[in-house]
């Protein structure tokens, strides 16, 4: 029974090894996105965008090893701590005055700290978990003062719910970032289902929430002037909806990066044009558009494997959540596994025209430092459940 408290045997290997497998999809992905030369410095010298890559890396097995050494009760006692600093930071962006190098704007929005020597860190990607940290406490709480659940507690329940998920939307919305905002919703709307909430209260929330959707999804369409008129919707805002159904309409403007992601990855065919064998230019081909760069090297066989990584990676976590006896664990298991699944689903799914273009890069494969250090101390939480979860059965075990 020691032999298994050795944290060797309570490491997650097969976890580790996943993320092995990330790295170096990453490295020949962001390596071959770099072939087209559109990527220069101010003296017009190629970048490599490998190095800082394999540093966030290294930083972010850190972030892990440092997030794996405290236990679940650590992070469960500080939680509104870690939650509350957060939105600090956030609310940060729009505190601090605006000739401050510390901000940096990106395409209009203050969503960026610019750190020198480190680089840009947007803060809202560390706020994602922060945020699940939170709401796993806070439902943990709610079910610990109200054993005997009641139509008015479940109520109540949702109220806290959306009240812990409205402080850092706030902000995130005034950052105009709405791909980061349907993350947080993603999030919440899992743990609403996990949080036992009863149907009756679950089944009309989704129904009015996905019939709102659908509504304003045809006044976009079809009734623009009503919202321009009387919602204060702008004409461009339609724009991206309308190239996303029709990128060919507008191809001057929304749509051409639509089109030309969907030309690299067709391009790609079935067995794609071999590494760094790409052809089609794409925007952004190394972070939020890395999908396409993938397609058209290796084709439908190599981007349905980097699906299947993506898919077992899920099927594992979800194992390791299903394993947990601690609640607040399990919640905290659940609320990552509806982020990176969410990131996935979105991010594969812009390139391909399924859902509308949106700024969320692919979770440990595109490159970036923010959304990469924010995934591994997500990840980071996760080892840390296992591992700790493993000792006390154990312990337990033995104290019997």
């Amino acid at each position: 029974m020691k032999m298994n408290n050795k944290p060797a045997d309570r490491f997650d290997w097969t976890l580790a090894f996943i993320l092995l497998l990330f790295f170096l999809v990453s490295l020949f992905a962001i390596a071959s996105a770099q072939t087209t030369g559109q990527y220069k410095d101010i003296n017009s010298m190629p970048i490599s965008f490998i190095p800082s890559q394999i540093q966030w890396y290294i930083i972010g097995c850190v972030i892990i090893a440092i997030t794996m050494f405290l236990e679940p009760d650590q992070y469960k006692k500080a939680a509104w701590i870690i939650y509350g600093g957060g939105v600090f930071i956030l609310a940060l962006l729009f505190i601090l005055p605006e000739g401050m190098e510390l901000v940096a704007r990106r395409n209009g929005a203050k969503s960026w700290f610019h750190i020198p020597g480190v680089g840009s860190i947007q803060p809202a990607e560390f706020m994602k978990t922060f945020f699940i940290i939170g709401m796993a406490r806070m439902i943990t709480k709610h079910h610990e003062t109200f054993v005997n659940k009641t139509l008015k507690t479940d109520f109540y329940l949702l109220g806290k719910i959306v009240a812990v998920l409205f402080v850092p939307l706030f902000f995130i919305m005034l950052q105009t970032d709405l791909g980061t905002g349907l993350v947080f919703i993603a999030i919440t709307a899992v743990f609403v289902i996990v949080a036992g909430i009863t149907w009756r209260i679950i089944l009309p929330v989704f129904v009015g929430t996905a019939t709102i959707g659908a509504t304003l999804l045809w006044m976009a369409l079809y009734a623009q002037d009503f919202l321009q008129n009387k919602l204060g919707f702008s004409p461009y805002q339609f724009e991206r909806i309308y190239s996303w159904l029709d990128p060919y309409s507008y191809s001057s403007n929304e749509g051409r990066h639509l089109i030309t992601s969907l030309n690299a990855i067709g391009s790609g065919e079935m067995f794609g044009k071999g590494y760094k064998g790409r052809e089609v230019y794409v925007a952004e081909s190394h972070t939020d558009f890395i999908f396409t760069t993938i397609g058209e090297d290796w084709g439908f066989v190599g981007t349905s494997l980097v699906i299947c990584l993506y898919f077992f990676l899920i099927y594992h976590l979800t194992k390791i959540t299903l394993e947990l006896k601690d609640p607040f664990s399990t919640y905290i298991c659940a609320g990552i596994i509806a982020m990176i699944a969410f990131h996935v689903f979105e991010n594969i799914g812009m390139t391909i025209q399924l859902l509308p273009i949106t700024g969320i890069p692919l979770p440990f494969i595109s490159y970036g430092g923010s959304s990469l250090m924010g995934n591994m101390l997500a990840i980071g939480l996760v080892f840390s459940m296992k591992y700790h979860h493993r000792t006390y059965m154990f312990s337990s075990d033995d104290d019997e």
